[in-house]
């Protein structure tokens, strides 16, 4: 794994705040998911694996695909002031489109705690239809928390 980048998770809180043990608490603190519904993108080094161990059932979380990750940034992403990212702020940057941005920051070229004026927390609509399963049990047990790999594309463009 020399010089290559680790993959960029989306990383989704379902579970809410009451019965959480303080070290998960202080977790979900540093990894900026202060409410239910809100997503923060990371990269999937072995520190962050490590904190997504201890909160995978508060949290749900997978690899980001290109267009997954264009259609959050587009609709989700807030700069301070609660503004709207738009097609200025992206050329102001010098990109194109948000689907250019969104490469950019999958290849890690751009660093999303870095743009300027732009909020590092997405927060989200509960997903259309609702969830598939249980919030209380792992994905691999048919609920929805933890580690589900790119079945995590399908959850956010239903809650974006």
């Amino acid at each position: 794994m020399s010089g290559e980048t680790p993959p960029l998770y989306v990383v989704i809180r379902i579970r809410g705040e009451s019965g959480r043990r303080p070290e998960e608490r202080k977790t979900l603190e540093l990894l900026r998911l202060h409410k239910k519904f809100h997503a923060v993108l990371v990269r999937a080094t072995p520190s962050i694996r490590g904190m997504l161990k201890v909160v995978e059932h508060v949290v749900t979380y997978g690899e980001i695909d290109e267009d997954t990750l264009a259609l959050l940034l587009e609709r989700r992403g807030r700069l301070t002031g609660n503004k709207r990212v738009t097609r200025e702020y992206l050329e102001k940057l010098g990109f194109k489109d948000f689907k250019e941005l969104a490469r950019a920051i999958l290849k890690s070229e751009v660093d999303i705690r870095k743009l300027p004026d732009f909020k590092p927390v997405f927060r989200l609509h509960p997903p259309s239809g609702g969830f598939d399963g249980t919030i209380k049990k792992h994905f691999r047990d048919g609920g929805e928390l933890g580690y589900r790999g790119t079945a995590i594309n399908e959850l956010v463009r239903r809650m974006a």
